[in-house]
Order: structure tokens, then sequence, then C-alpha cells
């Protein structure tokens, strides 16, 4: 990736990271991990560093809470779920995204 590039794909992510975390949980709770390697997998974010710090934020913004589970095998987890403040931040979000996805496509295609 050139430095742009780069640049911009870094300030997009930096924007959405949170929603997206949110979007994920609102299909079922997952762990730490699990969320890291989804978001990489989807080119969400860059690595898994960037995530837990955010994910401490959230919790503290009251929009994730969390409980430790262990599995009868390995070691214990802290699985990470939506609350209904973060639902709501989370539509929100949606109807804004709504809102300018197609204003910017329209820019962006007459422009490009």
């Amino acid at each position: 990736m050139d430095g742009a590039r780069e640049r911009i794909t870094t300030n997009i992510r930096k924007g959405v990271l949170e929603y997206c975390v949110l979007a994920l949980l609102s299909q079922r709770d997952m762990y730490g991990l699990e969320l890291a390697d989804t978001l990489v997998a989807r080119g969400l974010t860059a690595s898994e560093g960037s995530l837990y710090p955010l994910l401490a934020r959230m919790r503290q913004a009251g929009s994730v809470e969390t409980r430790w589970l262990t599995p009868e095998q390995g070691h214990a987890r802290r699985y990470y779920a939506i609350t209904d403040q973060g639902r709501a931040q989370l539509r929100v979000f949606a109807a804004v995204w709504r809102d300018i996805q197609p204003h910017v496509d329209e820019l962006i295609t007459e422009e490009a």
C-alpha cells in the first residue's frame, strides 16, 4: 500500500471500527481474539493490538459489557456483549451511514 492509500484506509477504519464491533456483537457475544480475527479477516483492522484499547473504552462508555468464561478445556476468556446503549448507538450509526454513503459514492464516482 502506498502512503496516501494507507493513511486513508487507517482513517476510515478508525472511524467505523467501533460500530463494526457493535454490529458483530449484535449477532452474538464474542471473545476478544475472535473479534480481532473476524475484523482482520474482513480488512477492518490491521491488528488485534488496536482493538483491545477500543474495547476497554467501549466498556467504560457502557456500549459493551463483559464476562469471563472458562471452557472445559483451555483458559478463561473475556466475552463481550452489546448493551442496550450499544444497540442504540449502532442504530444511529446505521441510519447515518445509509444517509451519507450514497452521497459519498456519487461524489467519488464523479471524481474517479
